[in-house]
């Protein structure tokens, strides 16, 4: 074998990728816009600044997929696309399961999750590049020309006729010099961790738990004092949301953050065992999620999506997407709020919290869209994310290169019809989704943070 030696060429980029949509972040916002655009016929390139795809759907253990359907008793599908594909393929692996409570939340398997997403890209034709951050972006009085990343193997840049801001922090748009916005006090992260060598028989009650993490959590310098268990049915494994840690924007501080947040992993289960052991006293890390962040940094839209607005169900001449969620705001570090809505109750996200504000070819999906920090903290999950990148993907394609202010938005509400629900005259499909059928496990609501 001969071998070769090189030195670094020229500064500039070493590759260039040319393609007609750009999505940053391959998230579930991210991967739902990517499938929808190469649906479309269109060139999709989607860059992930981790060294594999999925986000936080699939790294951070986060474990549910939560807003995808309505509230009781009807519990009917408010977000279809991805999921319709998704949910029957891992029904069949035993990788997913349903919980009815208030409302219905999924049980997943994060790695067949993953798994699924990777076929789905490859099969799509989408173009990935992953373990990529961005250095630069060629803005153009808001029409966005090309960004320039930095991999361990060289620069890369990437030009498109549009982009898709789904990194989560807002990051493409921040470097694109747009406004952004960020909260007045911390919005706690979670540290998520999955644990095995369980009796799920022996589980405590969720309120019990939270109540027994709040007596004990000086002893044990935890921070959030309450938390939940999510048990995977039909394996001796559980999903850990215990845990409160700070979401820094600072590249030192979010390194320090991460490891702060296994330190309370660690705290939580030594605590399980000590206080639970029935369920509890053989538990071990399988392992340990990336860090959950829920709200950092996000973009200021066209509109700012407020909490009146969420608590109103306001439906918008431009919606996109839509949820029952509650309103889940960690802005305390000893627990959070949680203020559930009637069964009837559906809140929606209009094209205008996803158009950054100065921006003419690039839209924002997922936890980075434009609201107020109690109305993003409705919206931020997982099935209202997936909506904002299907319609995102939607309306950039019938923007075709152009301003996404001069689209046709009664083209854009027909071809997302199914996860907007029919117009206030009738006309459409109707809310269609029945619940599912598949595995179903009956759980009890989490405590609301009232200590």
């Amino acid at each position: 074998m001969k071998i070769h030696t090189v030195t670094k060429p020229p500064s500039g980029p070493l590759e260039e990728l040319r393609g007609d949509l750009c999505v940053v972040g391959a998230g579930i916002a991210g991967v739902s816009a990517a499938l929808t655009a190469a649906g479309l016929g269109r060139r999709v390139i989607l860059v992930d600044a981790l060294p594999m795809l999925g986000g936080q759907c699939a790294n951070s253990l986060i474990g549910l997929f939560c807003g995808v359907y309505g509230n009781g008793p009807e519990y009917r599908q408010l977000t279809h696309g991805l999921f319709d594909r998704m949910f029957p393929d891992l029904e069949k692996t035993g990788d997913l399961s349903y919980n009815h409570r208030h409302t219905i939340t999924v049980n997943y398997d994060e790695h067949a999750v993953g798994r699924w997403m990777e076929r789905e890209i490859v099969q799509s034709g989408v173009v990935p590049v992953t373990g990529a951050s961005i250095l630069s972006v060629d803005n153009d009085a808001g029409h966005l020309r090309s960004v320039t990343f930095a991999t361990r193997y060289g620069l890369l840049k990437v030009e498109a006729d549009a982009f898709i801001d789904a990194s989560g922090d807002a990051a493409l748009t921040w470097e694109a010099g747009l406004e952004c916005r960020v909260p007045e006090r911390t919005i706690w992260g979670s540290q998520q961790v999955r644990v095995e060598g369980l009796v799920p028989s022996a589980a405590p009650d969720p309120q019990d738990l939270a109540q027994s993490v709040y007596d004990h959590a000086e002893e044990y310098g935890l921070i959030r004092r309450d938390g939940l268990a999510f048990f995977f049915p039909g394996r001796d494994t559980a999903v850990l949301n215990m845990t409160h840690i700070e979401s820094p924007l600072e590249a030192v501080g979010a390194a320090e953050a991460q490891l702060r947040g296994k330190d309370q992993a660690d705290r939580v289960i030594q605590f399980l065992r000590d206080h639970h052991p029935a369920a509890f006293g053989q538990a071990s890390v399988r392992f340990y999620g990336l860090p959950g962040r829920r709200q950092t940094r996000w973009i200021a839209g066209e509109h700012q999506l407020t909490e009146h607005e969420v608590r109103s169900g306001v439906r918008f001449e431009d919606s996109i997407a839509r949820t029952s969620w509650p309103i889940e705001l960690h802005d305390q570090p000893e627990g959070y709020v949680w203020e559930q809505f009637d069964g009837d109750h559906v809140h929606y996200v209009p094209l205008g919290s996803i158009t950054p504000r100065g921006a003419v070819n690039l839209l924002a999906a997922g936890r980075c869209v434009d609201g107020d920090a109690a109305a993003l903290s409705s919206i931020r999950v997982m099935g209202p994310c997936a909506a904002m990148g299907e319609a995102a993907a939607h309306a950039l394609d019938l923007a075709d290169g152009g301003p996404v202010a001069e689209i046709d938005r009664a083209q854009l509400r027909e071809r997302i019809r199914a996860n907007i629900g029919p117009d206030e005259t009738g006309d459409g499909a109707g809310l269609a989704g029945a619940p599912p059928s598949g595995r179903r496990d009956e759980e009890k609501e989490p405590l609301h943070a009232a200590h």
